[in-house]
């Protein structure tokens, strides 16, 4: 390993101490034989494809220097017992911080992403309760609702692509359920104002701004981060206004009635306390509502493309899954269709395959660690792979096909399967999302007949911090289905 590099390399100078004693000997695994620069623009540009080149190099552990000529050593690890094993370093050991400057700028310095070791048990604690158990279950009337209403207008004998129907379906549940803004003025103020940047930040030139800090210059709002950090600070005054509105309404004696009552996660996290009573602030709250969004929404209407375009390019799926949709009572609850075992493991076979992130969250080694038989010394960077975890021969036969059955046959170790993380930084929304996913795909099988279009090759493609299929997923609106229909199910809940 070369010490300049180390030092003068980003990461370098964040770690290093004025000792080169840190910097003790170590055996990397094996290096990815390919010059720096070009392994960060493989990364950048088609991760997969770089992924699955590495892997088929150098196996289940390889090191890469996908952070230019300075790059410290960044190990991918995508075996059970490896992952397991950086899953149980003592998170005293590892820097969580540094990695994850890429987002500082996105979701803000408060959110619980960025936190180090206790503030971020702090903050998971408070978070946590708001997505689980009987609070998801309170939500799931909304999202059947929102969803319909999205669709009710869908033209038949159409074509639409998926791609573009799906964020506006997800932004509006995050607005409702997440902040818990009623349709009105501020609603569709803060909806249009996502929705122009959520839509910009997801493309190459602007998403390059935040993986290059020396393209971050204001100079004015017609400057590239100028415009950004103006376009920001307008969403963020919307979200600081409904804050402050919440709180009065919370606090006011005459809307008593109205506090007991509000479920969306905003009022649940106005009313967290921690151990030492200390609620969350007004500029954290809004940094953890803007993780929220970010983290929730394009990552799960990408999740749905996916699910369309692998149901109906499978028949024999589409067959088997409308089977168990007619099987449904005619206005079925939510708590019915999400429990349904075949739309369960049709959704974990697609986030297998194409899981919300390819990797858990990046961690530097700040005390040497040992994995497998590998021993690593400060400033190494381990990277748990969940993309090529998924894709292991060894656990998944066929790993590149999809065959949803794979999941009713044998239970996977969290370490198998794991599109959420895991370990202390496994994400909080995980059962909101799947919760999410079943209920707006299974809306929406329910109401209509769809014929996806143009069968050629699909490719997954990057689309800010996700990964999409090419194309957008257009399909056809044949009819509406035949299927029950859960229109009505506000009626029964």
């Amino acid at each position: 390993m070369n010490t300049n590099e180390l030092i003068n390399g980003k990461i370098g100078k964040t770690l290093y101490s004025g000792s080169l004693s840190i910097l003790i000997s170590m055996h990397l695994p094996q290096e990815i034989p390919i010059p720096p620069v070009i392994q960060t623009l493989q990364l950048i540009t088609n991760p997969t494809r770089f992924l699955d080149r590495c892997a088929s190099m150098a196996g289940d552990i390889f090191t890469t220097r996908v952070m230019g000529w300075n790059s410290p050593p960044i190990v991918f690890l995508s075996s059970p017992d490896a992952i397991a094993q950086v899953f149980a370093i003592p998170a005293g050991k590892l820097d969580f911080q540094t990695p994850t400057y890429v987002f500082r700028p996105l979701f803000g310095d408060n959110s619980l992403v960025l936190q180090p070791t206790y503030e971020h048990s702090r903050q998971r604690n408070l978070l946590l309760p708001s997505f689980h158990g009987e609070k998801i279950r309170a939500y799931g009337e909304i999202i059947c609702q929102i969803t319909q209403e999205a669709i009710s207008t869908w033209p038949l004998g159409r074509e639409v692509k998926m791609q573009s129907m799906m964020p506006d379906i997800t932004l509006q549940i995050i607005l409702q359920v997440v902040f818990g803004i009623s349709p009105g003025e501020n609603y569709q103020k803060l909806r249009r104002l996502l929705t122009s940047l959520l839509h910009d930040i997801t493309t190459p030139w602007y998403s390059s701004l935040f993986f290059f800090p020396s393209l971050q210059k204001d100079w004015g709002k017609f400057s590239p981060w100028g415009n950004y950090l103006y376009r920001k600070k307008q969403i963020d005054d919307l979200i600081y206004q409904e804050i402050r509105q919440r709180r009065q309404q919370l606090n006011s004696t005459a809307n008593f009635q109205r506090k007991s009552e509000k479920q969306d996660i905003l009022s649940l996290l106005l009313s967290a306390r921690d151990s030492a009573g200390k609620s969350l602030n007004n500029t954290e709250l809004k940094d953890q509502l803007i993780s929220l969004l970010l983290l929730g929404y394009e990552t799960t209407s990408g999740v749905l493309c996916w699910l369309f375009h692998l149901v109906h390019s499978h028949p024999q799926v589409k067959t088997k899954l409308l089977q168990e949709l007619n099987s449904l009572n005619p206005i079925p609850t939510p708590e019915e269709i999400t429990q349904l075992p075949y739309l369960d493991v049709v959704c974990k076979e697609t986030m297998r395959l194409h899981p919300i992130a390819l990797i858990c969250t990046p961690r530097i080694v700040k005390e040497p660690v040992q994995i497998d038989k590998y021993q690593f010394s400060p400033s190494t960077v381990l990277i748990p792979c969940i993309y090529l975890a998924h894709r292991r021969s060894h656990a998944y036969n066929s790993p590149t096909k999809y065959i949803p059955e794979r999941f009713l046959e044998r239970k996977f170790s969290s370490f198998e399967y794991l599109p959420f993380g895991g370990g202390y930084r496994g994400c909080i929304g995980s059962a909101f999302s799947m919760y999410e996913l079943k209920l707006i795909f299974a809306t929406i099988m329910l109401n209509y007949q769809l014929e996806l279009l143009h069968r050629k090759t699909v490719y997954p493609q990057r689309r800010g911090i996700t990964i999409v299929p090419s194309g957008g997923v257009p399909m056809r609106i044949k009819s509406k289905s035949s299927s029950v229909s859960v229109s009505t199910i506000s009626q029964k809940v």
